[in-house]
């Protein structure tokens, strides 16, 4: 590389797959602009068939903020085709912040095929954030578009777009309307004018669409047995998968099958989160296919289904988890699921935001977990929530919880340094000769990270001991200690909670030390 050249990045970005030379061309028109400017292109990022509406799933633009905040960067410019490939952004103060992290770190972005020189003249700025504007309403007014295409589309009995639900296939007319061939999972067409309808499936999956509709509207059976019923006969789901409980509930709820297709119940327009959309915006078209299943029949299930979800009482709603535990001693997600005159292990998420929650309102105190009310991965989650509450009540200035999203458990922050530490809870579970031993579950973010490992006693009720370890040394989800282990040695005891925090600053520095 000539010396006298500065070492420069490039981020392509193309929306869809159909734009073949989409790239090519980009990165044609900045190898030019390099040239002439004394660029020489040493790194190159790119995002193929990304949306510019946000940084969501832009991996290629979240590595190029990443290094060049981090000081990683070989390279002292970024280069990109123009304003709309950086970003259509709906907040054009999103898209200022992102080209501000790059010139804050000395690393200044140009675009190559604007007519402005992005300086800090007044003129360029103006222009810049005009052009910003246009990008981000190019993107609204193509929604608006491709939306009013859509309803028309569904009004005339067309398919949108989409697998099929299982029973029916997805039939391709040709430019004049006549029917050209089945489409196979992964076929899609190819000219714009062709046009795409539902029509019947094999018999078989015909037959067995009308025996669910059977056995729930008539027969009254659970949803939990009839997707057992459908597996042990050998009947695959759609895609080969096995059938569960929100199979079934999609079958039941399917208004194609008494040809009635309705499109628009919900949007994500412009990247924005998936919502509701009132009834009245709805497209209901009943012209496409003749129905597969039988319209009274479809409304007794449509009945049965209302009778089992109705809105109940939070009181009403635990009421029906009592008679779970009189009847069976206990109460988990898969009684629940299996119970016909219970809502579902969903409604009762969603209304009390989990089952440990649940349980709580049913007044399982933490003295009667031993008792056989609750399955081992619900009292460990209890063991867990108590200690984290111990934790926070003995240091709420100190810490602070941080949690990505519902599916990640939470970790602790330290307020004064923003170090995060995790907290592993070790199952007691002895060994065939009786020697003690202890089960962690790792998850794979917290593998490599310092953590608060809680032994608990031989009833896996209270914790035993308390060790902060620097890592948990291990790449496999299940860990298994030994008392006696060597393992052990790696951490610093807790000799009381009052001590947790010291003893992991002390951890840390030791870590730092070994990583220096």
């Amino acid at each position: 590389m000539n010396e006298s050249l500065v070492p420069a990045a490039q981020y392509l970005r193309m929306s869809t797959d159909h734009q073949q030379y989409s790239l090519d061309n980009q990165a044609d028109a900045i190898a030019l602009y390099a040239s002439l400017h004394g660029f020489s292109i040493v790194r190159t990022y790119s995002d193929a068939a990304r949306s510019g509406l946000s940084l969501k799933r832009r991996d290629g633009l979240k590595q190029l903020l990443a290094d060049v905040v981090a000081s990683k960067a070989p390279f002292r410019a970024i280069l990109v085709y123009d304003i709309s490939r950086w970003g259509r952004f709906q907040d054009l103060d999103e898209a200022a912040h992102y080209e501000y992290l790059c010139k804050s770190s000395g690393v200044p972005v140009h675009y190559c095929a604007e007519s402005f020189v992005n300086d800090k003249s007044m003129p360029d700025l103006i222009m810049k954030a005009l052009k910003r504007t246009m990008a981000g309403e190019y993107s609204r007014e193509l929604s608006v578009k491709v939306t009013a295409g859509l309803r028309r589309l569904v009004s005339l009995g067309y398919k949108p777009g989409g697998q099929a639900v299982y029973g029916l296939r997805r039939m391709l007319l040709d430019t004049d309307g006549n029917p050209k061939q089945i489409l196979n999972p992964g076929e899609w067409k190819m000219l714009v004018n062709e046009k795409v309808v539902h029509v019947p499936g094999p018999d078989n999956e015909l037959e067995t669409v009308r025996q669910i509709f059977r056995e729930f509207a008539d027969e009254r059976r659970s949803l939990t047995s009839i997707a057992a019923r459908l597996n042990s006969d050998g009947i695959p789901c759609t895609m080969g998968k096995k059938w569960n409980v929100n199979s079934v509930i999609k079958t039941i709820k399917q208004s194609k099958y008494i040809g009635v297709q309705i499109w628009g119940k919900s949007t994500e327009a412009l990247s924005t989160r998936r919502r509701p959309t009132p009834s009245e915006n709805w497209v209901i078209s009943d012209t496409g296919f003749a129905p597969i299943v039988p319209k009274e029949l479809f409304n007794r299930a449509q009945v049965a289904y209302a009778e089992l979800t109705q809105k109940l009482t939070n009181e009403e709603m635990l009421e029906k988890l009592r008679i779970i535990i009189r009847e069976h001693g206990r109460v988990t997600g898969k009684l629940i699921e299996q119970s016909r005159t219970c809502p579902g292990l969903t409604a009762y998420r969603h209304r009390f935001g989990g089952l440990r929650n649940v349980y709580s309102q049913l007044g399982l105190s933490s003295g009667e977990k031993s008792a056989a009310t609750l399955s081992k991965r619900q009292q460990m989650l209890f063991v867990r929530d108590s200690l984290v509450e111990r934790i926070m009540a003995r240091f709420p200035e100190q810490l602070s919880i941080v949690r990505r999203n519902r599916r990640v458990r939470v970790r602790f922050k330290l307020r004064s340094t923003g170090l995060l530490f995790s907290l592993n809870i070790g199952r007691w579970h002895p060994t065939r000769s009786g020697r003690d031993r202890w089960i962690f579950r790792i998850p794979r973010g917290e593998r490599k990270s310092l953590s608060v490992v809680a032994l608990l006693d031989h009833d896996n009720e209270n914790v035993k001991d308390l060790i902060v370890m620097p890592n948990m040394k291990y790449s496999a989800w299940q860990l298994q200690v030994l008392e006696s282990s060597a393992w052990f040695a790696g951490g610093e005891p807790v000799e009381s909670i009052d001590d947790l925090l010291k003893v992991v600053s002390r951890v840390q520095r030791k870590r730092r030390v070994r990583a220096a």
